[in-house]
């Protein structure tokens, strides 16, 4: 009970805190940019009120929810992972004679921590590396997956993408130790407004953008796109940093990741900008109860229509199978994204649900 009652406090903090500061990159031509923040490209800040954080954690707690997994993992031991080849991942990528990569290619390492291999870049995706997502050593969601790969065992990483703020997808331990690699400060492109969180952290090597820009290293276009969320890392920074995608455009393939969202008119947009995606990671998890998550997460059945709007050759599902962070067991996606993809008559070849630590081609 009293595990639950200080749940219950955290996602006040982080659910119903206002947003009551300055925003320094306001552009009134912008739909989306506030005075005091950033809201959805439909106008919704996603604030939600606090009699719905105490209505979901009380019918949380009643149902004793969630339920371990059971019906593919066979409990949180069964989890399936592999271990990926370290060398290859080490010498896949070279920047001399011609920035190449032999294969390019993704590694899922768990919720939605990735490492991109693309033209000779190693690419890093909301990396966590932690054993929390919280701001606490000692409390908050906790990892029921280790990562298949630790920090320490990846080649240098060129470059660092960042979705958006919240605890899951940007770690301080981890961008802290990346700053600090052996090779030197990676290049870190973060969504408008997070940039100043970087520098507070001695981290300056950093490039903000806004929706719809794009940022370009060695010969790879870096494009940010919208999502449908909200962001915030304590009760007084409610969304005053931007959220959304990214789109990584290289002569050896086009790789989408859209973040957290809920679904939106964005999809229809992006896919209209970026016809020719070959990989896209869509996330699956983190969707129960509807009622409360709807806004700010995609459910399976609306993950296979984000596929379908923006009709990439292939894709999988992200954030999932790692920290429990709704009312669903870690392995229900699996069974609910199966179900949707037969519903909607996609081929499962065409998305698929990866075990921690698999390699995926970008082609």
């Amino acid at each position: 009970m009293k595990k639950h009652l200080m749940s219950t406090l955290s996602l006040m903090l982080l659910l119903v805190g206002g947003c009551s500061q300055k925003n320094p990159h306001y552009d009134p031509k912008k739909p989306h940019h506030r005075p005091n923040g950033f809201v959805n490209s439909n106008g919704d800040p996603n604030n939600k009120p606090l009699r719905d954080v105490l209505r979901w954690s009380w019918q949380r707690w009643r149902a004793g929810l969630p339920h371990a997994p059971t019906q593919r993992f066979q409990g949180y031991a069964g989890i399936p992972m592999r271990m990926p080849d370290l060398e290859q991942l080490q010498h896949n990528c070279q920047s001399n004679p011609q920035p190449y990569c032999q294969t390019a290619q993704v590694l899922w390492m768990g919720h939605t921590s990735m490492l991109l291999q693309s033209q000779g870049l190693n690419v890093l995706i909301d990396p966590h590396f932690s054993k929390r997502a919280s701001p606490l050593s000692w409390f908050g969601p906790k990892r029921k997956a280790e990562s298949p790969v630790q920090l320490a065992q990846l080649p240098s990483i060129d470059v660092v993408l960042i979705s958006h703020n919240h605890y899951d997808h940007l770690d301080l331990a981890t961008v802290q130790a990346l700053a600090q690699q052996a090779s030197g400060e990676p290049l870190f492109l973060v969504p408008l407004g997070l940039e100043a969180w970087f520098r507070r952290q001695g981290i300056h090597n950093v490039q903000s953008l806004d929706w719809w820009e794009q940022h370009i290293y060695q010969g790879v276009t870096f494009n940010f796109v919208p999502a449908h969320h909200w962001s915030s890392r304590s009760p007084f920074d409610r969304n005053a940093s931007l959220w959304g995608g990214w789109v990584t455009q290289a002569e050896d393939g086009v790789f989408y990741y859209a973040g957290d969202t809920g679904w939106s008119a964005d999809f229809a947009a992006i896919g209209q900008r970026f016809s020719e995606i070959d990989l896209a990671a869509i996330p699956v998890g983190a969707y129960a109860p509807r009622w409360f998550m709807a806004a700010q997460h995609i459910n399976p059945t609306e993950a296979v229509q984000v596929f379908q709007a923006l009709q990439p050759r292939r894709a999988f599902g992200v954030h999932w199978g790692t920290f429990e962070l709704t009312d669903e067991a870690l392995d229900q996606p699996m069974i609910d994204l199966e179900l949707a993809l037969a519903q909607a008559g996609v081929d499962t070849s065409l998305f698929v649900m990866p075990e921690h630590g698999q390699v995926i081609p970008l082609r």
